[in-house]
């Protein structure tokens, strides 16, 4: 057995099946039984793109632990849920599977072209794809007299596998993880690109090519390629983010999988700050969780942003600073919650071919950075930023930009905290009311408490970044502050804000004096400001009383 053909050794779905009684392990083993069902049909080809550290690698980890002739005997699906169903022997290590691994397919060609002496035939990435694929099945007793017979040289697979399944009569199962890596890691090069794609193309569409394949799985970021109207592998179900389907909750945890991680007497975090943190990916009505993440959190006891960017960091900051049509403001708008429309009919599933602001977004929903919510219209979606750890990446990455501090909003931010650390309740209740009149806070009740917290949040969410962090109904004194910016440093005020509607700012300030808020803090800061906000109801009109704390 090899690392292609019958793949035999410990993988990340063995792994965490040998550790479930002791770390996080989510069963979504069912879907072996939804991919057994279109074993030998019509539609036989499956392909599905979801961002990183989304399970692809370990759901095809684990079709491959399922499917292949080399884990025969193995009994790694024991207890779990697959062996309930009724088709689960039936499939069980049963087929010769071709298993590819781009990245490392990428990783030994580069070694491969440090070396003097070369393979005939074999001069880029794909002729390397090609020769590692035949040379496993070349070193199988089983198919090796075949090849030999057929004069099968270093490269064209497609001759390769029809030779075996027309001479021994026999399919393969195929699994591709990362199979965008060509159109990600070697973005400029047309011509590698086109030729990895015919390739494809001849395996999977033309009449010849399927009949060597009783199941074909590709996984990767971005969606199948598209060179013209027509994809030149259309004949793929496929499943996207931004064409999801009915396959949701097997990619990421659901809400019900992450209840079920809290219930742990081992987990010290909430459902609600795991939640917040990590949730936002609503697929097909479905609530996703980046699964990475959670497991992270939960094993550090820590919701921070575990999201690790690197390559795709650097493609985000490419694209904005595109600035198509104002998308720098976009990006500062979706990041104070915000949702922006775009059509996704023309985007190319690359990341080179971008004409305009559609494709960005369009993008950056393949790599996920941003979610996507679907409307009437299967082309036009809305884009909007999931959740607070992606909303702390996009923060950062912005931060570094040479445009930051002269976008409006960013200067809009200093003022607000410059206002309230000189007791300006006038200018602080004119730039509230300005953003309270936003399109971002029309996503909310207008007449709303929750929508007056959020004006003041979005309002010093630039500038309060570095020196501050901020707390909603933090308990402390006889009750419940409204909102708390607390300084990471002493040389910075602390600010205790109250709400009120129809009512007064004097009487948010009392009830902050009366109920004592500021006394669990007069011992850590001598520098307390109080802020009591009044919105009236009928007059629209936003009021706002400052104070020091004798």
């Amino acid at each position: 057995m090899g690392n292609i053909l019958n793949p035999d050794k410990d993988n990340s779905f063995i792994r965490l099946v040998k550790f479930k009684d002791t770390e996080i392990f989510v069963d979504k083993t069912d879907f072996i039984e939804k991919m057994s069902a279109k074993i030998n049909s019509q539609n036989c080809l499956f392909a599905v793109t979801r961002p990183r550290r989304f399970g692809k690698t370990v759901t095809a980890h684990m079709l491959s632990a399922y499917y292949s002739k080399g884990y025969a005997g193995q009994n790694i699906f024991d207890k779990l849920e697959i062996t309930k169903k009724s088709s689960f022997a039936e499939h069980l290590n049963k087929y010769d599977v071709i298993y590819i691994d781009m990245n490392t397919i990428d990783g030994l060609f580069d070694g491969y072209s440090s070396k003097k002496q070369k393979v005939d035939g074999v001069t880029d990435l794909v002729d390397f794809f090609e020769y590692s694929i035949i040379k496993e099945l070349k070193s199988s007793s089983k198919f090796s007299e075949c090849l030999e017979n057929n004069q099968i040289g270093n490269t064209g697979l497609l001759e390769t596998l029809l030779a075996i399944t027309q001479d021994l009569n026999t399919k393969f199962i195929f699994i591709m993880d990362e199979w965008d890596l060509v159109y990600r890691e070697y973005c400029n090069n047309e011509a590698l690109q086109k030729k990895f794609i015919k390739l494809l193309k001849n395996l999977f569409k033309a009449d010849g090519g399927q009949v060597c394949f009783a199941l074909a799985y590709l996984t990767g970021i971005l969606p199948i390629k598209k060179y013209n109207s027509q994809s030149t592998l259309n004949g793929f179900d496929e499943y996207n983010m931004l064409s999801p389907g009915d396959y949701a909750p097997y990619f990421g945890f659901t809400e019900d999988e992450v209840a079920n991680i809290v219930k742990s007497p081992n987990c010290k975090v909430s459902h609600h700050d795991l939640k917040e943190w990590y949730e936002g990916y609503k697929i097909k009505g479905v609530d996703i969780y980046n699964p990475n993440s959670v497991c992270k959190a939960v094993t550090r006891n820590e919701c921070i942003s575990y999201w690790s960017g690197t390559s795709s960091n650097e493609e985000f900051v490419r694209l904005i600073n595109m600035d198509f049509d104002g998308i720098k403001e976009d990006i500062i708008n979706l990041i104070e919650g915000d949702e922006v429309t775009f059509s996704c009919a023309n985007f190319q599933n690359d990341m080179v071919t971008i004409k305009d602001k559609n494709d960005v977004f369009s993008l950056l929903v393949c790599l996920g950075y941003l979610g996507c919510a679907e409307t009437k219209n299967q082309y036009r979606k809305v884009a909007y930023v999931p959740n607070a750890e992606i909303k702390a990446v996009l923060m950062d990455i912005v931060r570094e930009q040479n445009w930051y501090e002269r976008m409006e909003t960013i200067r809009r931010s200093e003022n607000l905290l410059k206002a309230i650390k000189e007791l300006d309740g006038a200018t602080v209740a004119a730039i509230i009311q300005e953003i309270h009149n936003s399109s971002a806070v029309s996503l909310l009740d207008y007449n709303d408490e929750e929508s007056l917290t959020y004006c003041v949040m979005t309002g010093l969410l630039w500038s309060t970044l570095d020196d501050y962090s901020y707390h909603r109904e933090d308990q402390a004194g006889n009750g419940r502050v409204d909102l708390v910016y607390e300084p990471i440093t002493r040389r910075q005020p602390l600010i205790l804000i109250e709400f009120k509607y129809d009512d007064s700012a004097e009487e948010a300030i009392k009830q902050i004096k009366e109920k004592e808020y500021f006394k669990r803090y007069a011992g850590q800061y001598r520098n307390i400001i109080l802020v009591g906000i009044n919105y009236s109801t009928k007059t629209k009109d936003h009021q706002c009383l400052i104070e020091k704390l004798d």
